[in-house]
């Protein structure tokens, strides 16, 4: 089945998990742009969105559906129970690799601020051990030459990510070589992001998903981080 029509299925199937009445998190990728499509089906049901990343943001105000910032949102109390996003890869413990599209840190501190992250994926991004897509780092520009050593004592093949800056001005090292066991994933999120000039990295373990919807040819397949062995 077209890869294009599961990550649809996905999409569609994430609008069952959001909450009437609320702010609903948006992430940011393909698979997103699809969600935020669908999302404006029910625009009026939900106070509005808070995004990720400026692509989102456009894709969301040219569908008519109200964008807060994020600090209108915590100043607001208004309940924010869901955030949904895609993944470059997912392992077993729902731990991802994100950041594709650079929008890494935005990713986590939206994230942060909903109760729920809820993934939507096709069964492609499903792997057993994260790393066969590159890491993205988040780098503040003058440490790059730094953050690349420290990370190639970690075992990685750091190669700056050409002609591209983030929404915040900074740049992105994609690590390859690495083999993420789902058991070591959390702690080497943190030492990356102990690195000096490090932002954040694309590790999402010590946050993962709450929920995942897999988009497999056979249908929707909704895993809970309960049902994971992490």
């Amino acid at each position: 089945m077209e890869q294009n029509v599961l990550k649809q299925r996905a999409a569609l199937a994430a609008l069952d998990e959001l909450v009437e009445g609320s702010v609903v998190g948006v992430g940011s990728g393909s698979t997103v742009d699809l969600f935020i499509d669908a999302l404006a089906t029910r625009r009026d049901r939900f106070v509005g969105a808070v995004s990720s990343s400026r692509r989102s943001t456009e894709r969301l105000r040219a569908q008519g559906i109200h964008v807060m910032d994020l600090s209108e949102l915590i100043a607001s109390g208004l309940p924010a129970p869901v955030y949904v996003d895609g993944a470059d890869e997912i392992d077993p413990w729902l731990q991802m690799i994100k950041g594709g599209g650079g929008a890494l840190t935005r990713e986590k501190i939206v994230a942060a601020a909903f109760e729920r992250f809820v993934c939507i994926v096709d069964a492609s991004k499903v792997k057993p051990v994260l790393g066969a897509f590159a890491l993205p780092v988040d780098v503040i520009p003058m440490a790059a030459p730094l953050v690349a050593r420290e990370l190639v004592s970690l075992g990685g093949f750091p190669k700056l990510r050409d002609g591209f800056a983030t929404d915040d001005g900074n740049l992105v090292l994609d690590v390859g070589g690495l083999q993420i066991q789902p058991e070591a994933a959390r702690g080497l999120e943190a030492k990356i992001d102990a690195i000096a000039g490090v932002v954040t990295c694309g590790l999402f373990a010590a946050r993962p998903a709450d929920v995942v919807l897999i988009a497999r040819p056979e249908g929707i397949e909704r895993v809970l981080v309960g049902d994971s062995t992490g």
